[in-house]
C-alpha cells in the first residue's frame, strides 16, 4: 500500500520494507502488531500524540511493550508537564487514525522524540500511516526523516 509516509521514503531514497497484517479493530496494540509481523514488541514502535503544558504538540515514539513516561517526556520536551492528546483529537491533529499514526508525512510537522532504545536495533518498525501496514527501516533513517531526537521517555508497563 502506497501511503503518504511510503511516498516520502521513496522521495528520499530510503531503504525500507513494508509488512502488512490483518487488522483487528478491537486490538490495535503494538504487541499484537509485533506478533503479526514477526518482530519482538520492543522493536515495533508506536507513535503517540502528546501535548505539553506550554501548549506545544509532539510525537512520542516508544517501544510497543512500553508506556510513555510523561515526566521524562516533559523534561525531554523542555516542559514541566505533558499529557496524551485525547483520542478524539488525534485524527484532526495528525491526519491519522489510532493504530495508524506516524510522524512521517503527518498533517503537521510536530517535533519528534524517539525513545533511545530505538538505537539498539538495526531495524525498527513504525506505522506506515494506515492500520494494517508497518514500515521497517533503519533507526538512523527514521530519525533523519522526522528530524527526531532521542531520549529516555518510556518505561515498562506497570
Amino acid at each position: 500500500m502506497k501511503t503518504n509516509a511510503v511516498r516520502v521514503l521513496d522521495q528520499h531514497n530510503v531503504s525500507y520494507e513494508l509488512r502488512e497484517y490483518a487488522v483487528d479493530p478491537d486490538d490495535l496494540s503494538a504487541e499484537t502488531v509485533a506478533g503479526k509481523i514477526g518482530l519482538p514488541p520492543e522493536q515495533v514502535f508506536k507513535t503517540l500524540a502528546v501535548r505539553t503544558d506550554t501548549g506545544d504538540h509532539f510525537f512520542a515514539v516508544i517501544p510497543g511493550n512500553y508506556e510513555l513516561d510523561l515526566k521524562a517526556f516533559a523534561k525531554a520536551a523542555g516542559a514541566r508537564k505533558a499529557e496524551m492528546v485525547p483520542l478524539r483529537d488525534v485524527q484532526p491533529l495528525t491526519g491519522y487514525v489510532r493504530g495508524g499514526v506516524t510522524a512521517i508525512a503527518a498533517k503537521k510537522d510536530f517535533p519528534v522524540i524517539v525513545d533511545e532504545t530505538a538505537l539498539l536495533f538495526e531495524t525498527i518498525s513504525v506505522s506506515a500511516g494506515a492500520r494494517g501496514t508497518q514500515i521497517l527501516l533503519a533507526p538512523a533513517d527514521y530519525l533523519r526523516l522526522t528530524k527526531a531526537r532521542t531520549a529516555a521517555i518510556s518505561r515498562q508497563k506497570s
